[in-house]
């Protein structure tokens, strides 16, 4: 898939690794749409890069909402959803039994908002022209190493991402025949507004744990394999961890 003059959807796209996603795009040519709930920062993005980027103040949990954005714009080739939350709670421990309704909102906007975000931008892109290799479109999810080995306190976040690990390959499957390709990336720990409110002291130890290179993640290291990912035409339905090496201990 060429990116220049391209239309990419971003989720999630005002923060952290979908704001560097959002600028690598605009970088290489591509015109770049945000979805996400933080309009100040996403107005902000919007007025930096005029031109190349707009932003839609959009909950990707609701139909109506991601509906009401798409409606918007005449045409996308690319999704990339970054839109996400965490929790860090026990199933049960010292403070009781783990809440149902914080599971619940944790699986409702990282799984059940990438699914939601997905459908209806397929059915977008399935009116797209194929370009030369038959593509219509490239869909790009992120899920987490905790899909594969969450933390103590993880078991929200594991299950949600874990679940957009599981379902990568049926939907790359199911839009195989359009010509939409679906891959997911699966960071390891990485420079982002959650890890930014920890101290330097912590993010530091967090980094060491990595094997290569020592460190947290970039995000525009991210955005470098999202970059590869939509130019590659035979990466689909397969998950790339991104995580120097990283396997996350019980905590």
């Amino acid at each position: 898939m060429n990116l220049e003059n391209s239309t990419a959807i971003v989720t999630g796209g005002a923060s952290g690794l979908g704001e560097a996603t959002v600028r690598k795009l605009v970088e290489t040519g591509a015109k770049a749409v945000v979805f996400d709930l933080q309009q100040e920062k996403g107005a902000k993005l919007e007025q930096e890069l005029k031109g190349r980027v707009r932003f839609f103040k959009t909950d990707v949990t609701d139909e109506k909402s991601v509906q009401d954005a798409l409606e918007q714009i005449e045409s996308v080739n690319i999704l990339v959803n970054c839109a996400g939350i965490g929790a860090a709670k026990k199933t049960y421990g010292k403070s009781g039994v783990h809440d149902l309704a914080s599971f619940r909102k944790v699986i409702e906007v990282n799984l059940i908002g990438t699914f939601n975000v997905i459908r209806l931008t397929a059915e977008k892109m399935a009116h797209n022209s194929p370009n030369e290799e038959g593509e219509r479109g490239v869909i790009i999810n992120t899920a987490s190493v905790a899909a594969f080995e969450g933390q103590i306190g993880q078991a929200a976040y594991s299950a949600s991402k874990g679940g957009i690990v599981g379902m990568t390959l049926p939907v790359a499957r199911d839009l195989a025949s359009l010509g939409i390709r679906v891959v997911t990336i699966a960071p390891g720990v990485f420079e982002t507004p959650l890890f930014a409110s920890l101290p330097e002291k912590a993010r530091d130890a967090l980094g060491k744990m990595t094997p290569f290179p020592p460190r947290l993640g970039r995000p525009a290291e991210y955005a470098q394999l999202v970059q590869s990912i939509v130019l590659n035409p035979m990466l689909n339905g397969e998950t790339i961890r991104l995580d120097g090496a990283i396997r996350m201990q019980p905590k």
